[in-house]
């Protein structure tokens, strides 16, 4: 994959992978735990085609004692990749962590929430371990804990920078205002400071359109979450709902998803999206994307058509941590 984009310091794949679903998100995806040959071949086929940037996250995993499921599954298919050297060093495994869970938690169980320093540092810690790494090229905070002020937060995030254990760090969920706050507070990415912010973001979900702009604003790259609009959601892309993007992939003999792939990069110079895939030819779909030229009438045609009720707003969108104010 030639196309590239800019990750901070690095210059990756203009889509990366989405790893949570090998760990058997959605329930229907369950199956894939069964069959953890075929979960590395999926991240070796992404690998294959070029991809050089893989999602993942301590809380991906099937139960609450199986944290950083994931994060192993990524390791060892990045260690076992037939790439050289060379190719290895240019993939960057992007982690997060935040979220607790407590015992009896799956998927669905209530999670919590915990951002002290010490827990980041032993969350970092435990996560470059199951990565095989001695840095993590790039941590994010997965969730904002709302008993702590963002400030105070995201200045311990930075602190994992002082520590040596990551390289750069980014945020995920988050407003316009606080990323305002955090280049503040730690600085632009050219400044070393927060370099990307993972959102939900597709055809389908909408809100919070300041966030693009802002990270546009400061060379930030946004990372959508979800960006078929949810593979357990009845309203995503693929589901007929979404008529533009059906019949102009048709006119360029390519699927639905290889055109919202196409959106996200036409509608922003900082988008990196991260679709997810349990199968191999899943991934080569969305990869076929990067290569759709949108024109402008095209790009505008998909953006007329699509609806204004934005979809329902995430629960965790609602809730911000306070602001301190100085």
């Amino acid at each position: 994959m030639n196309v590239k984009r800019v990750l901070g310091p690095y210059k990756v794949s203009a889509i990366g992978l989405g790893c949570m679903p090998l760990s058997g998100f959605p329930p229907e995806k369950a199956w894939i735990l069964e069959k953890r040959d075929e979960a590395i071949k999926v991240i070796h086929t992404a690998l294959d085609a070029g991809i050089t940037l893989l999602d993942t996250s301590d809380i991906y995993a099937p139960t609450w004692n199986t944290m950083g499921h994931n994060e192993k599954l990524v390791g060892e298919a990045l260690g076992t990749w037939s790439g050289s050297a060379a190719q290895k060093s240019e993939v960057v495994m992007a982690t997060k962590g935040g979220i607790t869970r407590a015992p009896g938690d799956n998927w669905f169980g209530v999670s919590g929430r915990n951002s002290n320093e010490h827990y980041f540092y032993r969350a970092a810690e435990a996560s470059a371990l199951r990565l095989g790494v001695e840095k993590i090229k790039l941590w994010q905070h997965h969730r904002l804990d709302h008993h702590m002020s963002f400030e105070e937060q995201f200045e311990n995030v930075l602190k994992l920078k002082n520590y040596g254990i990551v390289e750069n760090v980014g945020l995920c969920n988050v407003t316009a205002e606080q990323i305002e706050l955090a280049v503040k507070i730690g600085g632009t990415p050219e400044q070393g400071g927060l370099i990307s912010v993972q959102n939900q973001w597709s055809p389908r979900y909408r809100h919070d359109h300041d966030v693009i702009t802002k990270c546009e604003k400061y060379g930030i790259a946004f990372l959508p979450w979800s960006p078929m609009g949810g593979i357990a959601n009845s309203a995503a892309v693929g589901s007929g709902m979404y008529t533009a993007f059906d019949e102009l992939a048709k006119e360029k003999a390519v699927s639905t998803y290889a055109i919202t792939i196409a959106w996200h990069l036409a509608n922003s110079p900082v988008s990196i999206p991260i679709p997810g895939a349990t199968r191999a030819e899943s991934i080569l779909d969305s990869c076929r994307g990067v290569s759709v030229e949108l024109t402008p009438a095209e790009l505008q045609r998909l953006n007329d058509s699509l609806p204004q009720d934005l979809g329902p707003v995430h629960e965790e969108m609602l809730d911000h941590p306070p602001l301190r104010r100085k």
